[in-house]
């Protein structure tokens, strides 16, 4: 009777909560890209890149993602012990994603078509891409740093997470391939609505990661499709891809 207590006393509502919005960010990313990664044989005709770089980094994705789960649940059971031990593999993740996610864009922006199923120039569109690597590499570092921090920690690992979902979004089956950043950074956005509903039952105000968080990515959307135009990021694009060529 008294192991049953004390294992329902470990999952506490917060631990409930970021588990769940971990689980829930998992089965977003699942279901944008099941026709063209995690189900690729089922869906012969489904549009996906042939270059081996996005595969190598759809892996690292999918093990972000499970990370993420798993280090959510071990805090739940009470095993710190493999959280903290996990965190090496997370380390290395956050090393090697923008890396490659950069690697990737660059790649993709370089095909004479672009990217798949964007209209957008991929000189231009390439813009997007760069600010995703950019912040989930900017909220990454910091949440190693505040490791020792928890309630920044768990927000900081939340919102570098978030930020990538974008794409996954994108290729959700209902939302339209040419609906733009605004529609799917708007649904991966929800995810910030149930942080900020967090903060507030659970604190009664904002956690100060969750509000300068949230508003780098907020405002990153209108600031990434003004500059995607200009003669300077279109000079910065151009000579970038020529990197990869």
């Amino acid at each position: 009777m008294s192991t049953r207590i004390i294992g329902r006393a470990r999952w506490s509502s917060e631990r409930r909560f970021y588990t769940g919005m971990a689980v829930a960010l998992f089965l977003a990313v699942y279901v944008g890209f099941a026709r063209s990664f995690f189900l690729r044989p089922l869906f012969p005709g489904a549009k996906a890149p042939h270059e081996a770089i996005f595969y190598v980094h759809g892996m690292l994705f999918a093990a972000w993602c499970v990370l993420l789960v798993a280090q959510a649940a071990l805090i739940g059971v009470g095993r710190p012990d493999l959280h903290r031990r996990l965190g090496a593999c997370g380390v290395v993740l956050i090393v090697s994603m923008p890396v490659l996610g950069l690697w990737g864009a660059l790649v993709a922006a370089h095909r004479p078509e672009g990217f798949i199923g964007v209209r957008v120039p991929p000189l231009q569109f390439l813009v997007v891409p760069v600010f995703d690597v950019v912040l989930f590499a900017t909220f990454a570092a910091m949440a190693v740093a505040k490791r020792r921090d928890l309630q920044s920690h768990k927000r900081l690992m939340l919102l570098a997470t978030v930020n990538l979902t974008g794409a996954a979004f994108a290729r959700w089956p209902l939302v339209p391939a040419d609906s733009g950043p605004f529609v799917y950074y708007s649904l991966a956005y929800l995810f910030l609505v149930a942080l900020a509903v967090w903060d507030f039952r659970s604190r009664g105000w904002l956690h100060p990661v969750t509000v300068w968080g949230g508003l780098a990515m907020l405002v990153s959307v209108p600031v990434r499709l003004a500059l995607s135009g200009t003669a300077l990021w279109l000079e910065l694009a151009r000579w970038a891809t020529g990197l990869v060529g």
